[in-house]
C-alpha cells in the first residue's frame, strides 16, 4: 500500500458571507488556489491524454466556482467525485490520481489530499473475521484523501462463494455513500473486466460518478515519453537512438502485453544497461557528452 500527497495545509479561518452586490475576482482566486500549478503538474508529468486533462480541469472548475457560491451564501448539493479510472497499463492513471487528490484539497473538497494507493491484498483478508479490520485500517488512512483500487474488479470473484473480497465491497460501498465528504474513491483498471465488475455488482456503478477512460498512446506520443523519461535521468536520445527506439516500439505496440509508458521506461531502463557496458568495453577516455547520450546500439532487442 502506497499513501502519498502534498502536506495538509493549515485549516482556513471561516470566510464571512459576502453581500449579495459584491463580486470575486475568479483568476486571483484560481491563482490562490493553485489550480494552475497542479494542472501544469499534470501536463509536465504526462504526454497527450488530452481528454482525461479536460476532465480534470472541468471539475477544479466546478469546484472552485462552488465555493465562491458559497461565499454568497448560495448552497447546493455537494458533488459526487468517486471516479473509475479505465484503460491499460501504462497509461497515467496512478499519476492523474495522485494530481486529483492534489487539485481536491487546493480546492478545499479533501482535508489532507493525499493518496493511498491499494489493490485486493491490501483489502481482503485469507479468513474469516480477517477482511473487515484490513479494509477498515485502509479507510481509516485513507480519509481525508483519495483511495486508489488498482484493478478493482479482483476484489469480486464470483466462482469462489468463500471469497472475502464482497465482504470489503460492502464496506467500501457503506463508506463512499456515507463518507463522500471526507473520501473519495478512484477504481482504476482494464475497461472490459470493469464495466463486467459493475454489471454484478450495480450498488458500486451506482456510486461512481465518473467514468474517465485512459486511451494507448500514439508511437509518437511514446517517443515524446522517452525523451521525457530520460531528460529527467540525465540521458538524451541521439537521432539515430529515437529512431531505433520507434523501430522497437513499432513491433511491441502490437504485443498482448505492450504497457505504453511502462513499456518505454523498461526499454530505457534495459538501454541504460547496455549504454554503461558499451562505455566499459571500450575503455577509452569519456566526456559528459558520450555517458550521457544514448545510442541505436543500446537499444538493440
Amino acid at each position: 500500500m502506497r499513501q502519498s500527497g502534498p502536506p495538509a495545509d493549515e485549516e482556513r479561518p471561516d470566510e464571512a458571507l459576502l453581500p449579495e452586490d459584491a463580486a470575486v475576482d475568479l483568476a486571483a482566486e484560481r491563482n490562490s488556489a493553485g489550480l494552475d500549478e497542479t494542472i501544469e503538474s499534470l501536463d509536465r508529468e504526462l504526454i497527450g491524454l488530452h481528454e482525461v486533462k479536460t476532465r480534470v480541469r472541468e471539475m477544479a472548475a466546478l469546484l472552485l466556482v462552488d465555493r465562491m457560491r458559497q461565499r454568497f451564501g448560495v448552497s447546493s448539493s455537494r458533488p459526487n467525485l468517486h471516479m473509475c479510472f479505465t484503460g491499460n497499463p501504462g497509461t497515467g492513471k496512478t499519476t492523474v490520481a495522485l494530481r486529483m487528490a492534489e487539485l481536491l484539497h487546493r480546492v478545499g473538497y479533501l482535508d489532507r489530499g493525499h493518496l493511498v494507493s491499494v489493490t485486493r491484498d491490501d483489502l481482503v483478508g485469507q479468513y474469516v473475521g480477517h477482511t473487515a479490520p484490513k479494509t477498515k485500517e485502509v479507510l481509516k488512512r485513507a480519509m481525508g484523501g483519495v483511495l486508489f483500487i488498482d484493478e478493482a474488479y479482483y476484489l469480486y470473484r464470483a466462482e469462489n462463494e468463500r471469497d472475502y473480497g464482497q465482504e470489503a465491497i460492502e464496506i467500501l460501498l457503506q463508506v463512499m455513500e456515507n463518507q463522500r465528504d471526507d473520501l473519495v474513491v478512484i477504481l482504476a483498471g482494464y475497461t472490459d473486466r470493469m464495466e463486467e465488475f459493475f454489471r454484478c455488482n450495480p450498488g458500486m456503478s451506482s456510486r461512481i460518478a465518473h467514468h474517465i477512460e485512459f486511451g494507448d498512446y500514439e508511437l509518437d506520443e511514446l517517443i515524446a515519453i522517452a525523451r521525457l523519461m530520460s531528460d529527467g535521468e540525465g540521458y538524451r536520445l541521439s537521432g539515430e537512438a529515437a529512431e531505433a527506439l520507434r523501430e522497437r516500439l513499432r513491433g511491441q505496440m502490437v504485443q498482448p502485453r505492450f504497457a505504453n509508458a511502462r513499456s518505454v521506461r523498461n526499454a530505457l531502463e534495459r538501454a541504460r544497461l547496455r549504454h554503461a557496458s558499451r562505455l566499459l568495453e571500450c575503455a577509452g577516455r569519456c566526456g559528459v557528452a558520450e555517458l550521457t547520450r544514448l545510442e541505436p546500439p543500446d537499444f538493440s532487442p
